[in-house]
This record gives C-alpha cells, structure tokens and sequence, in this order.
C-alpha cells in the first residue's frame, strides 16, 4: 500500500489526545475499586475503624503524590483538578495577602497558560489587582529578562505553567522561579502536563504553589492537588467555606477513591516515568519522521528540544485541522483552537506564539501517552498523510 493510500479502518479509534486526557490505568482502577465498595469509610471520621482505614489510604495517596513531585506530604491539599488549584493557588494567595494589608497588586503570567489560570487572574483586576500578561518566544518559551523587567515593579505573585498543554513546551520553571523569589513574589507553576510526565523537584526549585491534575497522568478525573509551602509558610484565603478540612485551605469531604487513584497513578509514574519517555519518544521521533517524509512542509511548533515527550503540534501546509479530522474520524486528535459556545476560534496559544490565524486553523495536537501503540502509530501517520494528500489536491492553493 502506498504512504497516501487510506489506511484500513482500525477496529477501535486511534487514541492520540493524550494531553486532553489520559486513560485510566487499569492498575489505578484496581486499586480504587475497594474503597467504592467495602472500604466505604469516611476518611474524616476517625472515631472509628472504617474512617481510620480510609484516612490511612489518603495519607498514603498525599505522601505518594508528594514523593513524585519533590514536596513533603503535608504540603499537598487534595482538590477537585488542577482548575480548582489554580483557583485557590492565585486568588486565595492574592486575597490572604490584600487582607493582610500587602500593598503589593501585581500578578505576572504569561499569554500561553491555561484558560482557567488566565482568567483567575483577569478576575482579580476587579478587586483592585493588576494582571499583567508577558509575552513568549516563536519557541513558546517565557524570556528570564522579560520575568526580570516586569519584576521590577513590586509584584506579589508570578504564575508560570511547567509544561504547555498545546505545544508541550517546558520552561525553565527553576531560573524563573529564582527570579521570582529573588524579588519577594509568590512563585505558582501549573503542573498538571508535567506531573509524571517529566521529573519534578518543587522543593529544590524554590516553587510556592503547584497544580496536579488526576487525569493527566492516567489517574481518575475529578480529583487533582495543590502543593503549598510550608517552609517558608505561604498562606492563602480559601475560596470554600466548611468543616475544615485539608489544612483549612479546602473544604469538602475527601473523595477516598478518587485520591487512591491519583495515588497509585503517582506511584506508578514515579517507577516507570523514565522508561516510559523513551519509549514514547521514539514514537513520537517515528511519526513525525513519516509525516515529514510524506508532507513537505509540514510544520512543528514549540521548543524542539524542551518538550515533553509525547507531544507534537504540527501545522500543515496544505489542509485545515478540521478537514483532516473530519476526513478521519477513527483518528483521535485535536484541533489548536478553543471553542466556544459561538464560534471556533484560532488558539490563543498558538497566536502568542506567532502563528497567523490560517496556521492556526491548520494545525493538530497530536499526544502519544502509555497505551499508545506502534501500530497506533502507524496508523496516525496513513491516515494523515493519505488526508492530507487529498484535501490539498482539492485545495492546491492553500499550499
């Protein structure tokens, strides 16, 4: 068969949207299931056994998710994902401080970060903040000297993700958070594609706050982390009001299973992760090679080098995203725009990074993760280019 040939259907859809979501590891599921069923406890009902047993599979969880990121397990507040924390990470820092009579208004990110970390952000300017959006390299990447220049105004908080859900780009979260704490600001990094993703040492990297998400690292949805300094102590306003619990930062009785889950899938990252990269690297390197091959042209956006390894943002020179979606549907990927109830329209991300509004439209997110096959592999790079050969025969001038 030849390269521009369409494959044969796959009995199954080809899953490569591992950075929307990953799949549950049957190894998660296994571990959660007890505490669905006889393990029913309330983890905050200690006076007896069945609380006890579950409170004991939480602590273990907390110390599991600590170990895999560099923090104690007593720094690590479970939530509902990573846009709970954030939410609780930027408006409970900025609140706690404002309350306690900080002059400091200043809020620094960057233009690529997640929605919910941008507009957590574009919500305080209304309590008397001020947002202030840096811009990034064509490489995704935040300038040290742009953090630096924008530090030199008093600033309370600096909020930079590790690892970019689009292009997968990784910054450099070590030197920028130094640049943070060398100037007095509270330093936050949304870690939820980077957690067990690539090695992580919040401790050493002098980080105040990090976000984890469940389902990014093939753990359950609907449950995440914060990690919240203890040494020095960073206090934060709690945006829930309730018994108490984790720490008094967030209310709500634990979801047992669902921490077990993102336990286990901790532990699992932790012992695999290394193995784990290389093997997904070597797909992703295969992939894009055949693509290249069969696509002149084609384009790879974010930092080459400092990504992680399963992703690839890729801008095609001769077809619309959606047309080779469309012209696939047992093809699994994702667009670079984000939608809305309206309209779809080009991705912020990719803009900042320079791309025009036809590149934009243009390109897929590709994500290859643990249960990403060869064959899935070989499939992806068929149906791709035989797509793309035939959408841009029917549409020369696009190229």
């Amino acid at each position: 068969m030849a390269m521009t040939d369409a494959p044969p259907r796959p009995n199954r859809p080809v899953y490569l949207d591992n950075q929307a979501t990953t799949r549950c590891d049957p190894r998660v599921v296994q571990a959660m299931l007890p505490y669905f069923s006889e393990e029913y406890g309330n983890p905050h009902s200690a006076e007896h056994i069945m609380g006890r047993t579950a409170e004991a599979a939480v602590e273990t969880a907390r110390s599991r998710v600590a170990a895999l990121i560099g923090a104690e397990a007593r720094e690590i507040v479970f939530t509902s994902g990573a846009t709970e924390s954030n939410n609780i990470a930027i408006k409970g820092a900025a609140r706690f401080a404002a309350g306690m009579g900080d002059p400091r208004r200043r809020i620094v990110t960057a233009a690529t970060e997640h929605k919910c970390v941008l507009e957590a952000v574009a919500d305080l300017a209304a309590e008397g903040f001020e947002p202030v959006v840096l811009p990034v390299r064509p490489d995704g990447l935040l300038d040290p000297d742009a953090l630096r220049a924008a530090l030199t105004t008093p600033t309370l908080l600096v909020s930079v993700m590790t690892v970019n859900n689009e292009t997968g780009t990784i910054q450099d979260i070590a030197t920028l958070a130094r640049l943070a704490k060398e100037s007095g600001a509270l330093f936050h990094t949304d870690a939820a594609q980077a957690t067990g993703k690539i090695p992580l040492d919040l401790t050493r990297w002098n980080v105040d706050l990090a976000s984890v998400s469940g389902h990014k690292l093939y753990g359950p949805k609907g449950v995440g982390a914060l990690f919240v300094r203890r040494r020095p102590r960073v206090r934060l306003l709690p945006l829930l009001s309730g018994g108490g619990q984790e720490r008094g930062l967030r209310s709500g009785t634990l979801p047992a299973p669902l921490i077990v889950g993102l336990g286990e899938a901790c532990r699992l990252a932790g012992e695999e992760m290394a193995a784990e990269s290389e093997r997904i690297a070597a797909l992703r390197d295969a992939l894009l090679t055949r693509l290249r091959r069969e696509i002149p042209g084609i384009q790879v956006n974010g930092d080459p080098v400092a990504r992680i390894a399963g992703n690839l943002n890729l801008t095609f020179p001769g077809a619309t995203a959606a047309a080779l979606m469309e012209a696939d549907p047992d093809l699994c990927v994702s667009t670079g725009s984000a939608c809305s109830s309206a309209a779809i329209e080009p991705s912020y991300v990719l803009r900042a990074l320079g791309l025009s509004d036809g590149q934009a439209e243009r390109t897929l997110r590709i994500g290859i993760g643990r249960f990403t096959s060869a064959a899935d592999i070989d499939y992806a790079a068929l149906a791709l280019s035989a797509a793309h050969a035939t959408l841009a025969a029917q549409h020369p001038d696009t190229l």
